[in-house]
Order: structure tokens, then sequence, then C-alpha cells
């Protein structure tokens, strides 16, 4: 579980990166590269929420 964690917090620092990029200077390819990792946190959060269950259960 603490992989996943680490691998949020990865991703969330690339879309911070990437999401002022585009609302500072206009970079539309920052905004596709925010886009494409607010997905993966996604994707990530849904990992997370499975493992925490899991774990809870135990």
């Amino acid at each position: 579980m603490k992989e996943i964690v680490e691998k949020i917090n990865a991703a969330y620092e690339a879309f911070q990166k990437d999401a002022a990029a585009q609302i500072e200077n206009g970079n539309k390819a920052a905004g596709t590269r925010a886009r494409k990792a607010s997905l993966d946190i996604e994707k990530l959060m849904k990992e997370f929420r499975k493992a925490s269950l899991d774990e809870s259960k135990k």
C-alpha cells in the first residue's frame, strides 16, 4: 500500500507542474500531460481504495 501512495504522490507532483505550466504560460502540451496525469491519479486512487479495504478486513 505504501508503494501505491508513493505513486500517487509522484503522479500528483507531475500533475501540479503541468497544470501550472498550462495556467501560467498557456502551454497546450502541458495541459495534455496534466489531463493524462489526472487519469493516472484516478486509477491509482481506485487501487488505493481496494488495497485499503483489503487491509481493513485483516
